[in-house]
């Protein structure tokens, strides 16, 4: 197959030319209610090319590779046909490496159809046994792909990955009235993850129906305390997107916003994504554009220092590339994208410390939904309570935060030692959704954080 690829990428009038091969299986349950909505184990070939000249990007995909060829030279006449001026790649070295699937505890490729059924079924009638239940929703997702890449700069990767995605969600109704509890977990295969949830379905079901009778709070400005799955879920979608740099560099609001060197937060805030470290969702070895992973500082002791870029991005803004471009798959180009994003901790500062000079607060657990627009967001928490006194009260109905990035950052006045990485969900741009991503933070304090409510 190699001598092949290579035999397509040579002889062509092109700045720059690389081959994704790829095979992939993978298998999917949704639940909406009892009923099981969708099932299905699947699997699929195919390729893509991307070329470049004169700075125009062409881009083929196909499931048949017998005339391998012919597309690098479809993808070579699109490119001629936009590129108008110089192309623009950062400069990377030639690599030739094998990147094969790390040991798996419990592979989920090894678990049978049946099995997967089985155990989701179990995780529903958990979850109606509890009274005022009124309906249910479960996700599953596995997958896993073998990616063969190739360009013209002499590279050739071979690289396995391996994803396991699940959501279930509890709904309680009353009087008119609709609660919802949910949880989202995932790992890098292994299916081991999603077993023995009967007990934490159980839980949803309880908080859901608990949810009905809590109090509303009061909208306005509390002392917000975020555990690690929510602080995790606000610094991927309301920091992590700003940090992609095909955003800075396509918007000149942005531009003016994300400029390296501004402070954003006091000392002890810093923030990171990098698909170097292990063991987590958004790992890798390389990204599609065969670009070693790294660790990237974004915010290092409160300053802006960094940003996320594919080869084309860190060219046009003089930057290092940070092996940030990835594809869904091979129906998609590459994109910047993030990878392992997450608040570093803070030694020495429990959870105790955090909360114990709170005389009236909010403490918002997990995540229900959001939005962002620029620098403005709004999150729903999936669990609240009330903090008086430095303790943690009475459960409340969960609550909407919103404001302005720069200024909450700016407000966070406390971070935690207790650093946990949130491995449910996905992350979406482009129309490529959803993708493996992971994002984590220990617990953190933010003033004046504006609550909604009645």
């Amino acid at each position: 197959m190699r001598d092949q690829i290579e035999s397509a990428l040579s002889g062509h009038t092109a700045d720059y030319i690389e081959i994704r091969l790829e095979e992939s299986q993978s298998t999917r349950l949704s639940y909406r209610s009892r009923d099981l909505e969708e099932i299905n184990k699947s699997t699929s070939k195919g390729g893509c090319v991307r070329a470049l000249v004169s700075g125009g990007w062409g881009f083929v995909s196909f499931n048949d590779a017998s005339n391998l060829r012919e597309q690098v030279a479809l993808a070579v006449r699109q490119a001629k046909l936009v590129g108008q001026e110089t192309s623009q790649l950062a400069p990377v070295n030639k690599v030739v490496a094998d990147a094969p699937l790390a040991p798996i505890k419990r592979d989920a490729r090894t678990i049978s159809l049946a099995e997967k059924k089985r155990l989701l079924d179990s995780y529903n009638e958990v979850m109606w046994s509890a009274a005022k239940i009124q309906s249910s929703s479960i996700g599953y997702s596995d997958g896993w792909k073998k990616t063969i890449f190739a360009n013209t700069n002499g590279s050739y990767i071979e690289q396995e990955r391996a994803d396991v995605n699940a959501r279930i969600v509890a709904m309680a109704r009353a009087d008119g009235d609709l609660q919802q509890a949910g949880i989202s977990i995932g790992s890098r295969g292994d299916y081991a993850v999603v077993e023995g949830l009967h007990e934490r379905a159980k839980e949803l079901a309880e908080r859901a129906v608990a949810f009905l009778k809590a109090p509303t709070v009061k909208g306005g400005d509390y002392t917000v305390v975020l555990d690690p799955i929510l602080a995790g879920v606000f610094v991927h979608e309301a920091f992590g997107h700003l940090s992609e740099a095909d955003h800075v560099y396509e918007n000149p609001k942005m531009r003016e916003l994300m400029v390296l060197g501004e402070t954003f937060g006091e000392k002890h805030l810093n923030i990171v994504d990098g698909a170097a470290v292990p063991g987590l969702r958004g790992s890798y070895a390389y990204d599609d554009e065969g670009v070693p992973s790294t660790k990237t500082d974004l915010i290092r002791e409160g300053v802006l220092v960094g940003r996320l870029h594919s080869r084309e991005t860190a060219a046009r803004m003089g930057e290092k590339p940070t092996g940030n471009a990835r594809a869904l798959n091979y129906t998609f180009p590459p994109i910047v994208r993030m990878t392992n994003t997450y608040i570093e901790p803070q030694k020495g500062v429990t959870f105790d410390d955090i909360i114990g000079g709170i005389k009236d607060g909010i403490y918002a657990k997990n995540w229900y939904g959001g939005m962002t627009s620029m620098e403005m967001f709004t999150f729903s928490a999936g669990e609240a309570y009330r903090i008086r006194n430095g303790k943690i009260e009475e459960l409340v109905r969960p609550v909407v935060l919103s404001g302005n990035l720069f200024e909450t950052l700016k407000n966070i006045d406390a971070i935690g030692n207790d650093l946990d990485m949130n491995q449910g969900g996905g992350c979406g741009k482009g129309g490529q959704m959803p993708l493996p991503v992971t994002n984590g933070s220990p617990h953190i304090r933010i003033r004046k954080c504006l609550v909604g409510g009645k």
